[in-house]
């Protein structure tokens, strides 16, 4: 057989591979998004009003009257949803783009400083007197930013590497850690538990303003999701290789460095600090993704399904109600476990 009979099943089997990839690339996505939406109706038929669906999509399509179910879905229930579906989909997205950019897939908003940025700010906001008259969800998304903006400063050193500004953001995590903790010992007995109600991260403890701005956001970022993953795409090919591609790696890096804090400091400003979902949906969908890995659409859509199910399961399921921060911490603490392990047997943990 010839060089040239040998190359063609080759180049048949390469094409099938591709199709293969783009279509799964395109029916998770659409599956996850079909989940949520499946989901949320699931959330506001069975909350704690047990109601038809027939009624709840009477109410949200306004062709039913009825003052009471309109009160349970519209004014009670949709807005906790609402909140829930936009602060998962900002953490998964930011979570991906974080692991993605410096290629580690504990990479997250979580641990490098930018949520405990977020929590310093609001704890002054209730602690500090001064402070008092702020927005405590204006004051956690100050708080993402400059912690944020220090982060980059402190890690730069003629550019930015993954393994020096995860160092950077664990330091820095650690530093607003103790400034948290000594806002709360020079509180009231009164704010230190509305303190840590909201550094335990729950659904539905911002009002309808702040919902609107994290809703507003992702729909203006949404264009920008296939320029997005095609940075990302050109970065995990090394820099050398990127910047022979005639890519200018440090704008594009800063560029997915501020999209990604956006995303976190809003969902943060809405729900507080919910631990490890951001850490959690990028892997996740991966795995639903297979060798088409590293879509923003997928983790986000995941991270939507996460909050969904523990936002739903710390309010309706427990015995007593809880923040969602709770179930997630749950849930996240044995995964973060399992990655640590895998990620030093496999030498990625830098």
């Amino acid at each position: 057989m010839s060089t040239l009979d040998q190359a063609i099943p080759a180049r048949v089997a390469l094409r099938r591979t591709r199709r293969r990839r783009a279509q799964r690339a395109v029916v998770v996505p659409a599956l996850l998004a079909a989940t949520v939406v499946v989901l949320g109706l699931a959330t506001l038929c069975f909350g704690s009003v047990r109601l038809s669906l027939d009624q709840v999509l009477g109410s949200l399509l306004g062709t039913r009257d009825s003052p009471a179910v309109d009160f349970i879905v519209r004014d009670l229930a949709f807005p906790q949803v609402k909140a829930a579906i936009g602060v998962g989909l900002a953490l998964g997205a930011a979570g991906t783009i974080f692991q993605q950019l410096l290629r580690n897939p504990l990479a997250s908003p979580d641990f490098v400083g930018i949520s405990a940025g977020a929590s310093v700010f609001a704890v002054a906001g209730i602690a500090v007197p001064a402070l008092a008259a702020l927005s405590i969800p204006v004051l956690a998304l100050a708080g993402a930013v400059l912690f944020s903006i220090a982060m980059y400063l402190l890690a730069w050193r003629d550019g930015i590497t993954g393994y020096r500004f995860i160092l950077i953001g664990i330091g820095m995590a650690a530093f607003a850690t103790g400034i948290t903790g000594y806002l709360l010992t020079r509180t009231s007995l009164t704010e230190a538990r509305e303190a840590l109600h909201w550094l335990t991260g729950s659904i539905g403890q911002a009002g309808d303003a702040e919902n609107e701005v994290l809703l507003w956001c992702l729909l203006a970022l949404a264009p920008l999701v296939p320029v997005l993953q095609r940075m990302l795409r050109t970065v995990e090919l090394g820099d050398d290789t990127a910047r022979g591609l005639g890519t200018r790696l440090e704008p594009t890096r800063l560029a997915l460095i501020g999209v990604a804090v956006l995303l976190t400091a809003l969902a943060t400003a809405v729900a507080g600090p919910i631990t490890f979902v951001a850490l959690v949906a990028g892997p996740v969908a991966d795995r639903l993704l297979g060798r088409a890995r590293g879509g923003i659409v997928a983790a986000a859509a995941t991270g939507a399904v996460l909050c969904l199910i523990a936002d739903y399961i710390a309010v309706n399921v427990l015995p007593v109600e809880m923040p969602t921060g709770v179930v997630t911490g749950a849930v996240g603490a044995p995964y973060l476990l399992w990655l640590i392990a895998t990620t030093n047997r496999r030498g990625m943990g830098g």
